[in-house]
């Protein structure tokens, strides 16, 4: 099996001083392990059954349209706020360098649902558990989180309601 952390890269000090970004900008580059990442993640998903996948602006995009290519489910994209044309609904949330609202189109998943949120990292769980919530608020239900990566000694999954996935882990 692939070791898919052969594939990130670390960008120390960025987006500000004391922050290690972990960019998968060089896992997406190379088409044999971002297609083994897609195929990860629909594994993960698949038995859920979900109707729809979810991704945060602007790299869960990437992530969740392609699983839901995959899967042959519909993809719907949580954005940050003034992104989204028509009716949406948002929610406000603090993550580990500032504050940011998200939003998403309150007629864009049918009630009653079921839905899986995508994205690349989970840290603080802060953008993760408002994209969750948001989701939640238009009576759907939110089955799990998959994330490419899980900063771990963040503990960002005990602030996310849902069951948590990851496919790389990092302890520091």
């Amino acid at each position: 099996m692939m070791n898919l952390k052969d594939h990130i890269r670390s960008i120390p000090d960025y987006p500000k001083e004391g922050i290690l970004f972990y960019d998968i900008s060089t896992l997406l580059a190379d088409g044999k392990a971002w297609q083994e990442t897609v195929s990860r993640m629909a594994d993960i998903i698949a038995p859920l059954r979900p109707d729809y996948v979810c991704g945060v602006d602007a790299r869960g995009f990437l992530i969740g349209a392609a699983v839901a290519a995959k899967l042959g489910i519909g993809f719907v994209m949580v954005r940050k706020k003034g992104k989204l044309p028509g009716e949406v609904t948002s929610r406000s949330y603090t993550l580990e360098y500032g504050e940011n609202t998200l939003e998403i189109q309150t007629d864009i998943m049918r009630q009653g649902t079921k839905a899986v949120l995508c994205d690349d990292l989970l840290a603080t769980g802060g953008t993760a558990g408002a994209a969750i919530e948001l989701i939640k608020s238009l009576n759907v239900s939110v089955v799990q989180a998959v994330f490419i990566i899980e900063l771990d000694f963040l503990s960002g999954r005990s602030n996310i309601s849902v069951p948590v996935s990851s496919l790389i882990q990092y302890d520091d």
